[in-house]
């Protein structure tokens, strides 16, 4: 039996991923900033709350209510009313929040839909280096724990968005967490940024798709396929 999907409405990234986010397992997004990560997120979120399930959303990086407004339209309001939204002031209340998220998605009660943080690293990476970086990465193995065995046991899909560092060696973007983030992830999208609003998503891991990548960019209404999608 195969794993369902969760489309997320950008038909060329859905055919890249075989019809869309795995809804048993976690969807790591990284990339630079202005690459569209969060855009993605929303585009994704708007789409599940419009269906009428809950979206849980965790934001560490300040998400637009004027971009949801351009996406939901007059429905901005009936859309909220689907969002459980919580905004983290650092690693401690991020990890809180997480931990009540998936609780809340485990029990039932609610048709939750989606489960995104964004970005589960900003304040991770703040405490690299320091005198707290040991219990940091402890707090984040812990949440992607959480996230992954949430997404097992209530098949809501998670996704999460990363932050990334440039390696000295060959230069390449990598995304923070390190190894254990990377094999707790079963997929892995790389966001590029092009010229103007196109944007290019590199499908870096997957359970059962091969490598390949699709194109994007973005609107006022929201995310849509480059050329004829």
């Amino acid at each position: 039996m195969g794993t369902d999907r969760l489309p997320t409405g950008i038909p060329s990234v859905d055919r890249l991923l075989g019809g869309g986010l795995e809804t048993d397992s976690v969807t790591e997004v990284y990339g630079e900033g202005g690459s569209g990560k969060t855009l993605f997120c929303l585009e994704v979120a708007h789409r599940v709350a419009r269906e009428n399930r809950w979206v849980f959303y965790i934001d560490t990086e300040g998400v637009s209510v004027d971009r949801l407004r351009s996406m939901a339209g007059d429905g901005l309001e009936k859309l909220l009313k689907r969002f459980l939204l919580s905004t983290p002031k650092d690693l401690d209340e991020q990890t809180a929040a997480v931990r009540t998220a998936c609780s809340l998605a485990r029990e039932g009660r609610r048709a939750v839909g989606l489960l995104v943080v964004d970005s589960a690293t900003a304040y991770y990476r703040l405490s690299l280096s320091g005198p707290g970086e040991d219990d940091a990465r402890q707090a984040l193995s812990l949440e992607i724990s959480d996230l992954v065995l949430t997404a097992l046991r209530a098949h809501v899909p998670v996704l999460i968005t990363n932050q990334v560092w440039r390696s000295l060696r060959d230069g390449h973007l990598e995304p923070l967490g390190g190894s254990f983030l990377n094999h707790a992830a079963k997929t892995i999208l790389f966001f590029e940024r092009l010229p103007g609003p196109r944007r290019r998503v590199v499908l870096m891991k997957h359970r059962d798709r091969p490598e390949g990548s699709a194109e994007f960019r973005i609107t006022e209404r929201g995310l849509e396929s480059a050329g004829s999608g």
